[in-house]
């Protein structure tokens, strides 16, 4: 019985697609689907109930799982053993996922060192003004706003980082100057669509001010980036994003301020993977030292 096929088995008993099979082990559907075929006329049984919305294990399916599961433990224990192999670096696909400001402007040039390091290395950056579900198999990594409170998940603080209420300089300068929060009713604001945000961490104008009427609102961060650049009105940013263009200047920079936690979780059973644990580890180590502390901008005082 080839361990291919049974690592095949193995990914899409995880992800519940073709699709997401291949994604995680870098090959076609079609691969996938004729390796599993293969296993089954191996079996002698259905390892697989085809259903509208994926693959769910049949009976026998179940009953093989967990065999496969601790040849995999013993597959990886002997690839972490071979200096061969270790010289040869990572292979295969993770697919990170994390917030659209951060996942673009932080993690993509990191995650880039990365596989510069590791040429057989292939990271899926998903960088979505959406929440990603690990349990839906989603992606091997999230990073998030919110700590996962439930499921078979191991978690690790990533950073803090910083958020100020911004505007454009010239059109701050045209209109009435904010010394204190009740001068804000005199100017237009730029935010998120209320009904689409993906978690209260993004609520931001209900203890600061909550203006009368929006001039201009996305589900988009960086959408809201470029209103603000063009004069649309004021709106919090995140202060990686926002300090480092200087038509941008930060309104009440001692009240205006906010400090957010993104979080990384993967799925318990990750950690023996030895490619998510490298990404996982590499993110830990750059937000450890100074490489992630443009996310933490300093106030002009500090």
């Amino acid at each position: 019985m080839e361990w291919d096929n049974l690592r095949y088995f193995l990914e899409l008993a995880r992800s519940g697609t073709l699709a997401g099979a291949a994604r995680r082990t870098g090959v076609e559907h079609t691969t996938v689907a004729r390796r599993i075929q293969s296993l089954e006329k191996q079996m002698g049984a259905p390892l697989f109930a085809r259903e509208a919305g994926g693959h769910r294990l049949t009976e026998a399916g179940r009953q093989l799982l967990p065999a496969v599961e601790a040849m995999e433990t013993a597959v990886l224990g002997l690839e972490r053993a071979a200096p061969a192999n270790a010289a040869a670096g990572l292979s295969g696909v993770v697919r990170v996922g994390a917030t659209e400001g951060f996942g673009t402007l932080i993690l993509a040039p990191h995650l880039s060192r990365l596989t510069q390091k590791n040429p057989g290395l292939t990271i899926d950056l998903l960088a979505l003004p959406r929440m990603l579900h690990l349990s839906r198999r989603e992606a091997d990594i999230v990073i998030s706003l919110e700590r996962p409170a439930r499921g078979s998940v191991i978690v690790a603080k990533l950073a803090d980082y910083t958020l100020h209420l911004y505007g454009q300089r010239e059109y701050l300068a045209r209109r009435p100057l904010v010394s204190t929060r009740d001068d804000l009713r005199h100017h237009a604001f730029v935010s998120y669509v209320d009904d689409l945000l993906f978690t209260k961490e993004l609520q931001f104008l209900d203890a600061l001010h909550r203006p009368a009427r929006f001039a201009f609102r996305s589900t988009s961060i960086t959408a809201q980036y470029e209103a603000v650049r063009a004069g649309a009105g004021l709106a919090v940013l995140p202060a990686f994003l926002a300090d480092r263009d200087p038509v941008l200047a930060r309104v009440l920079p001692e009240e205006a301020r906010f400090t957010r936690t993104f979080w990384m979780s993967m799925p318990a059973e990750a950690k023996h993977q030895a490619r998510i644990q490298a990404v996982w580890t590499w993110l830990k180590e750059v937000s450890s030292d100074k490489t992630l502390k443009i996310i933490h901008a300093p106030d002009a005082s500090e």
